[in-house]
């Protein structure tokens, strides 16, 4: 077994215990590289994270049981039942298994598929590490977003977005910060913008 799926196993058990030792509560689980990060955002809120991260450990399972090198390529983001896969695949066909298997999951409502195959892979894991981390920065000292209702994943330099926006300005300014990273390649949104209402942000 590989690092990187010693380290995803790892981090799925202490997403389980969390939820378990809180009682249904989920606490901030910090994911490893490859690791989804379920948390409580504000517009999810703990209810939304506990189904979530209930989706998260169904996938990981189904994967672990069809294919220990599935589950150790490809990566998961989980916004109120919108699944997004990302990584490379080592072939087409193991792609397609790795998205028909999400939909076996309780409580998916959209797969997005992001997959690339191997032959595409050009990129650096840890180059993408330090995207990624840049760009939660960016987000978290930027006044003007809701910064944790964003996840992010990048591969091979670009950057993959999941999660709620307050208004096409706020997801515009995101998008902004991560295509002023350095070597940044590319930024595709799947990011649903969900007007507020000001006085609901007071």
């Amino acid at each position: 077994m590989s690092a990187g799926t010693i380290r995803k196993v790892v981090a799925g058990a202490f997403a389980l215990a969390a939820m378990l030792a809180n009682g249904g509560c989920v606490v901030p689980v910090v994911g490893l590289a490859g690791t989804t990060v379920v948390k409580a955002s504000e517009d999810r809120g703990v209810g939304g994270a506990i189904s979530d991260l209930k989706i998260q450990l169904q996938i990981n399972d189904l994967w672990l049981k069809r294919d220990l090198d599935m589950f150790s390529r490809i990566n998961l983001s989980i916004d109120q039942g919108r699944v997004l896969l990302t990584g490379q695949a080592a072939t087409a066909e193991q792609r397609m298994e790795a998205v028909r298997l999400c939909w076996e999951a309780d409580g998916v409502t959209e797969v997005l598929n992001e997959i690339k195959l191997d032959n595409d892979a050009t990129g650096d894991s840890a180059h993408d590490r330090w995207i990624t981390a840049k760009l939660r920065t960016a987000l978290v000292l930027d006044k003007d977003v809701h910064n944790t209702n964003y996840s992010i994943d990048v591969v091979n330099d670009v950057v993959y977005l999941l999660g709620v926006a307050h208004s096409q300005d706020e997801l515009d300014r995101v998008i902004a910060h991560a295509k002023a990273i350095a070597h940044v390649q590319g930024v595709v949104s799947h990011v649903r913008v969900v007007e507020k209402d000001k006085k609901d942000e007071k």
